[in-house]
């Protein structure tokens, strides 16, 4: 929307352009160029992305002030629409399903990415470990939590409380980019393969706790236990 040459622009609506503007360019090559090195393999601190991408360290870190935040940027882009994945599905079982076929071959699309990513995360923990991580900020990882969360949202109150953490649980550890690791680079399957063992992990799972619940946990059922 235009401004009038008589009316003196807001705060606001400079702010606004400014995002439209060069600062929303930077930013985006900052990011391109993050993305790029990250597919590539490497873990980039943002001295080196502003090397790469052609910018003032200085300019830089006024986007991304850390590392972390720099990898947590290019992580969100690279997750895309699956940080907005809804279902509007009945059926847990089936949720679950739709969030894998959503994200799994995303992630596997930036897997580099997302590996760089994982690396950056190990890297901190053997630091801090050793008492040399520092002041800097912790790179977290967290969003396949709500995400399967999300998913399971059929089984709150059917589950106990317990109980569906549990499965949220067992459900992250064939959901995200570790999966890949162990399928494709330990097991080496193909993409295909992949999706069909995570897939049918995920269906038991969720039927499992499903069973368990209705059967009290302990391997009797509900009614014949009271």
């Amino acid at each position: 929307m235009d401004v009038s040459r008589q009316q003196p622009a807001t705060d606001d609506n400079a702010g606004e352009r400014a995002e439209r503007g060069p600062r929303a360019r930077t930013k985006r090559l900052m990011l391109e160029t993050a993305t790029r090195l990250m597919q590539a393999g490497a873990t980039p601190s943002v001295s080196e992305v502003a090397e790469a991408a052609e910018v003032s360290r200085a300019t830089a870190y006024r986007y991304f002030p850390s590392q972390a935040a720099l990898v947590q940027a290019v992580v969100d882009e690279g997750l895309g629409p699956i940080l907005t994945w809804k279902s509007t599905a009945a059926d847990a079982e089936r949720r679950v399903a739709e969030l894998f076929d959503t994200a799994m071959p995303r992630i596997e699309a930036f897997e580099a990415t997302f590996k760089a990513a994982l690396k950056l995360s190990l890297d901190q923990w053997a630091r801090r470990q050793a008492g040399t991580l520092g002041g800097e900020p912790a790179f977290t990882r967290g969003h396949r939590v709500e995400l399967l969360k999300e998913a399971l949202t059929p089984l709150k109150g059917r589950l106990p409380p317990r109980d569906f953490k549990r499965l949220a649980q067992a459900l992250s550890l064939i959901f995200g980019v570790e999966v890949l690791i162990v399928l494709k680079d330990i097991w080496g399957l193909d993409s295909r393969r992949t999706m069909s063992v995570a897939q049918w992990a995920a269906s038991a799972l969720v039927r499992t706790a499903i069973a368990e619940s209705a059967y009290g946990g302990d391997g009797s059922a509900s009614g014949a236990a009271e």
